[in-house]
């Protein structure tokens, strides 16, 4: 029953997401907003609203394993399991610009992460905890990065310009009210259901998010990027990888850390580290080789490096 909560959580999120985003993009193009922005705004926000609802509910009831072990799940399953399948249908080749900045820039704030996160080992405290301040101090490389995207985007506006449909405004808005409920009432269901999964077999709370609820928040971005790399559509398939677990870090955590102070559970080390080793991996794998692109191989690495993983964490539970 437990597993059922989280499955039809995952579904009613999924499903707010993409109202929350169809309506809010109709009604800032009727407001005559471009769609540039909205593309770098609501669009990009979208795909990790599901994160978000879980981990602003999580922060708020107390569980802060949930909250971080979906972060970190999610950052690893995307980079992993995602970037990997999406190479493995087809090579993926990657910008000079992904390179150049937005890996490296995934790879900065995963580095940043794990300074905020140690304060035992870096600051002498009693306590490893992701603080307000450091959830500030995240929230503003958040800033930094959007305005990167805007920069960006005023250059290629084709870059960040989704095709947008003009409904009409009482549907829009509707659309924009169910989708919030939808991602609450889906948040919920999922912190509902991991927490009493994790009582019933065991298991820390922060397994239960690092595998199960991580899987499941990303489908959003496994469906893009696989249909992505199918349609020959390289720049969607890794920058929606890339840009998600940098919204996951910056954003998410931010807002999260900046409500409730997040503490560290057991292990979270090995899963920032990994955060890190994901953020080496894309930027070795984007420069080695013939062209800059993940070719079938690397796809072949990246899935069993996440395999491996999972098998790690199931064992451990």
């Amino acid at each position: 029953m437990n597993l059922l909560f989280i499955i039809l959580g995952v579904v009613i999120l999924v499903l707010g997401a993409t109202w929350l985003v169809e309506g809010a993009s109709s009604i800032a193009k009727r407001l005559g907003i471009s769609a540039l922005t909205i593309g770098l705004t609501v669009v990009a926000f979208g795909t990790s609203a599901p994160e978000l609802s879980v981990n602003l509910i999580s922060a708020i009831e107390g569980n802060s394993d949930i909250a971080l072990g979906n972060i970190l799940g999610s950052n690893i399953f995307n980079t992993f399991m995602i970037l990997g399948l999406a190479a493995l249908v087809k090579p993926i080749g990657v910008q000079h610009s992904t390179v150049k900045v937005e890996i490296p820039f995934f790879l900065l704030s995963a580095l940043v992460l794990w300074v905020l996160s140690n304060e035992v080992f870096l600051d002498s405290a009693e306590l490893n905890v992701i603080s307000r301040s450091a959830g500030l101090v995240l929230l503003l490389l958040f800033c930094v990065f959007m305005y990167y995207n805007f920069l960006v985007g005023k250059e290629d506006p084709a870059s960040a310009s989704p095709e947008i449909e003009t409904r009409k405004l009482w549907m829009s808005v509707l659309m924009v009210i169910w989708g919030l409920a939808f991602l609450v009432g889906g948040g919920k269901l999922i912190v509902l259901g991991a927490v009493n999964m994790a009582t019933k077999l065991g298991v820390s709370q922060s397994i239960i998010g690092l595998t199960i609820v991580a899987a499941g928040t990303s489908l959003p971005e496994l469906a893009t990027s696989v249909v992505a790399a199918y349609r020959n559509k390289p720049d969607i398939a890794i920058g929606n990888v890339v840009g998600s677990n940098i919204f996951n870090i910056l954003l998410i955590l931010g807002l999260t850390a900046g409500i409730n102070p997040i503490k560290l559970y057991s292990g979270a080390n090995l899963d920032l580290a990994l955060n890190i080793a994901a953020g080496i991996l894309m930027l070795v794998f984007a420069v080695s080789g013939p062209g800059r692109k993940f070719d079938r191989r690397e796809g072949v690495i990246l899935v069993m490096v996440y395999l491996a993983y999972l098998a790690y964490q199931i064992f451990n539970a």
